[in-house]
C-alpha cells in the first residue's frame, strides 16, 4: 500500500471512529429508546419540569422553544413558547426544526405527541417517579445533547443532597400524611407518586399509598378515618402559615384529626414539589423539616 493510500484509510478511518461516536442513544421514562445521529442542538420543552432538567443539564442554550410556566431559571422567561401542556402549536413546532422534543409523559396531551412522533420528531419521555430518576434524566438528557460534563456534575450534586436528607430523616419515628392535591373533588397521591417517595425519605408514610390510580379521588371520611398526623398541599409559593391556610379551611371542624388538633397542616411551594427537576431537593429539605415539627408536637410520653 502507498503512502498516499494509506494516509487515505487512516482519514477516513478517523471519520468512521468521529461518525460513531456522534451517536447518541438512551433510554426514556417510557422505556422507549431514543438515538440521534449526533447531539441534540435545537430543542423543544413541553414542560416546565423538563426545562429545568435541560438546563441543569448544561443545555439551556440550546431550548429553541418551550411551554406556558417555564420560568426557571430565570432565563427560560426569554424562549419562544410553543403552547401548554393542553395545547401545542405544532406548526411553530415543526417550524423550529428541533433535532429532539422532550415531553412530559403524562401532561402532554397523548394525541399531539402522537402527531410528532408521526413527523418523525425525536421524542423523549420525561416522568420521574422516583427521586433517583431525577438525576437519571438529566444524565440522559446530557448524553442526548453531549453535555454529559454539566449534567454528571448536577445530578452528583442533587444525589449528594437527597443522601444528606435520607441519612438525617429516614430513620426517624413515622408520620402519616395527608397529601391534599385538590380540595373539590378531594384529591391526592398513591404510593407510586414522585411526591410520595420524598415524604419516604422524610420518614412519612402516605395515608393512600395503596390505591391503585396515581392521582385518586378520596372522601373525607376516609381521611378522617385515617388520622393522619400531618396535611400538606402545595401551593404557589406558600410556606407554612400560622392561621388556617384557605385550602386547609374545611378541615378545622375535624379536631377529632390529630393534624388539626395539633396545627401540623402544611403547605409547601408548588414549584419546589411539583416540578420533577433539581429543586425538589429543596422541597424535600422543607418536608422534612415539616415532618420533624410535627413529630416535636407529640405530647411528652
Amino acid at each position: 500500500m502507498t503512502r498516499a493510500l494509506l494516509s487515505l484509510s487512516v482519514l477516513l478511518g478517523c471519520a468512521l471512529c468521529a461518525g460513531a461516536r456522534a451517536t447518541v442513544s438512551v433510554v426514556d421514562d417510557a422505556g422507549q429508546t431514543v438515538t440521534l445521529a449526533q447531539p441534540a442542538q435545537r430543542v423543544i420543552s413541553l414542560a416546565p419540569h423538563v426545562t429545568e432538567l435541560l438546563f441543569a443539564a448544561g443545555g439551556g442554550a440550546r431550548i429553541v422553544g418551550t411551554v406556558s410556566y417555564s420560568d426557571y431559571p430565570p432565563q427560560a422567561r426569554e424562549i419562544p413558547r410553543v403552547g401548554d401542556n393542553k395545547a401545542l402549536d405544532l406548526e411553530r413546532i415543526a417550524a423550529l426544526k428541533p433535532d429532539l422534543i422532550v415531553v412530559w409523559r403524562h401532561g402532554n396531551a397523548q394525541k399531539q405527541t402522537d402527531r410528532l412522533r408521526a413527523l418523525g420528531l425525536p421524542l423523549f419521555f420525561s416522568e420521574p417517579r422516583k427521586l433517583d430518576g431525577i438525576p437519571g434524566n438529566i444524565e440522559r438528557l446530557g448524553t442526548l445533547m453531549g453535555t454529559e460534563p454539566a449534567a454528571g456534575a448536577a445530578a452528583a450534586s442533587f444525589r449528594q443532597q437527597i443522601d444528606k436528607l435520607r441519612q438525617t430523616y429516614a430513620a426517624r419515628a413515622p408520620v402519616t400524611v395527608f397529601y391534599q392535591v385538590w380540595q373539590q373533588p378531594l384529591m391526592t397521591l398513591n404510593g407510586q407518586h414522585l411526591i410520595s417517595d420524598v415524604l419516604a425519605l422524610c420518614g412519612g408514610r402516605n395515608l393512600f399509598a395503596s390505591e391503585s390510580l396515581l392521582v385518586p379521588t378520596v372522601s373525607v371520611e376516609s381521611v378522617v378515618a385515617g388520622n393522619p398526623e400531618v396535611m400538606m398541599t402545595a401551593s404557589m409559593g406558600a410556606t407554612r402559615a400560622d392561621r388556617p391556610l384557605p385550602d386547609f379551611a374545611m378541615w378545622e371542624r375535624w379536631k377529632q384529626v390529630t393534624a388539626v388538633a395539633r396545627g401540623n397542616l402544611y403547605a409547601i411551594d408548588g414549584d419546589l414539589v411539583n416540578r420533577a427537576g433539581p429543586r425538589l431537593a429543596r422541597g424535600a429539605e422543607i418536608i422534612c423539616k415539616d415532618l420533624d415539627e410535627a413529630r416535636a408536637r407529640r405530647p411528652a410520653q
